[in-house]
């Protein structure tokens, strides 16, 4: 098989090339006068706030985060407790004293961390929603965890503190599950003024 290349045939004396024989074919052609076309700028995409979407994203990932950055105002020693700066002293002492009634309660019992957590922030989101101000959330005591360590206690009181509605906590009385219970005094939801009827 040859790899040798077509050569073109060369032109012969008294031939015409194409571009000769086209401008001659288009010699008495009229170009089109030009049509007035509007420029349409090209659809641009819809703007997307990045920033936005990177903290909020950033948001949910530290609300309930095992380390917070900041002191975290808990009391040394094995009892929880806890109150927001601001929080007067009373609030602490009847929630404590049980002042206000349990009106709804979270089950942590045979959770790990990972559906805890979720299960924590689901729970105060519904509470906070429904006017509830003071709830219980069951941790367990650790009895059946490894080394009969209380692990979710420990990071149920880290979650706690880093949200806005909570106010305050403490571990609940014996009554109410003692060591192996936290009370949660949430931030009530203004109530809408209605209208005066005259």
């Amino acid at each position: 098989m040859s790899t040798r290349r077509a050569r073109k045939p060369q032109q012969q004396a008294g031939e015409i090339t194409d571009a000769e024989w086209l401008a001659t074919a288009f010699s008495g052609v009229t170009p089109l006068p030009p049509v007035p076309r509007a420029l349409l700028p090209k659809a641009r995409p819809l703007p997307l706030a990045r920033q936005r979407m990177h903290d909020e994203q950033a948001v949910l990932r530290d609300s309930l985060s095992d380390s917070p950055a900041w002191d975290l105002g808990l009391e040394s020693g094995e009892e929880l407790l806890y109150a927001r700066d601001g929080l007067g002293k009373q609030h602490l002492r009847k929630l404590r004293r049980g002042h206000w009634s349990i009106r709804d309660q979270l089950d942590l019992h045979g959770m790990t961390t990972e559906q805890a957590r979720p299960a924590v922030a689901g729970f105060l989101s519904r509470c906070v929603a429904g006017g509830l101000r003071c709830i219980r959330i069951i941790h367990g005591k650790g009895l059946g965890s490894p080394g009969k360590e209380p692990v979710l206690k420990r990071k149920l009181s880290r979650w706690l503190v880093q949200r806005d509605e909570v106010l305050a906590f403490c571990q609940a009385p014996p009554a109410e599950g003692g060591s192996g219970a936290v009370l949660v005094l949430l931030r009530g939801n203004p109530v809408p003024r209605q209208s005066r009827v005259k």
